[in-house]
């Protein structure tokens, strides 16, 4: 039977702004297992950036429990979260977020500076690898405007591999590619899934959402759908037969 990486029991998030309370998640229960991809889908407003936050231990909920690897996220200081996050959790945004004045190599090493057991060869080493694991060892030393944006997005992708995290949380992490970019994205993360890798992607795309093997779709705090998927898209098979005037 496969380990619980994700469990989730009736949470809840409410913001207030002035007066009003607005009820962003709505006891939301929720288990994702190793190795699973799961697709997090829902429209702007539904609560699946909320839910992402949350799992990200970027935010706390109002209610409910949240363990992440069997450890309980609501028993922790602001210092354990963050110190966990840096060692459970790997991150992958649409925007990128790297240091634009700093190598795909310095990039990639960055989780790694909070780590004090780890001396500098060995996060150079650890780096490298992760680099070479999504097809960029020949652009480690170019720096991010040196880079297409599908080669930015790898570099991403190395950098919340670094760590060999449980689970990585991938926030639109498509969104800003064109369809060829896209599935070559999708083709390194279904080979990193293959590979036993947790992956949690918040899309609105549905087409996106065909590459990973469960789909939750909330609407209005709540999930309102949950499936498997059963005709699941291979994008290395959709990559040989793209046509060549869509790629970019």
């Amino acid at each position: 039977m496969k380990k619980t990486i994700i469990q989730v029991k009736q949470l809840r998030k409410d913001f207030y702004v002035g007066e009003i309370t607005v009820h962003a998640l709505k006891g939301i229960d929720l288990e994702i297992k190793e190795g699973e991809f799961v697709a997090i889908m829902g429209t702007s407003g539904s609560g699946k950036s909320t839910m992402l936050n949350i799992l990200g231990c970027l935010d706390k909920p109002t209610s409910g429990s949240y363990f992440l690897d069997g450890i309980s996220m609501g028993e922790l200081s602001k210092n354990e979260l963050a110190n966990l996050r840096n060692i459970k959790l790997g991150f992958v945004f649409q925007s990128y977020n790297l240091l634009s004045r700093t190598s795909a190599l310095e990039n990639v090493e960055l989780p790694l500076f909070y780590n004090s057991k780890i001396r500098s060869k060995e996060r150079r080493e650890r780096a490298e690898a992760a680099l070479e694991a999504v097809g960029l060892s020949d652009r480690m030393h170019h720096m991010p405007n040196q880079l297409s944006g599908g080669q930015q997005q790898r570099v991403a992708i190395a950098r919340s591999l670094v760590n060999d995290p449980v689970v990585i949380l991938a926030d639109e992490a498509t969104g800003n590619l064109d369809t060829r970019t896209s599935y070559e994205i999708m083709a390194l993360l279904q080979d990193l899934n293959q590979k036993g890798k947790t992956i949690v992607f918040v899309t609105h795309e549905p087409d996106i959402a065909k590459f990973m093997t469960r789909q939750i779709v909330f609407r209005d705090g709540h999930i309102i759908r949950e499936e498997f998927v059963t005709n699941r898209n291979n994008a290395t098979e959709l990559l040989r037969n793209l046509p060549i005037e869509e790629s970019v």
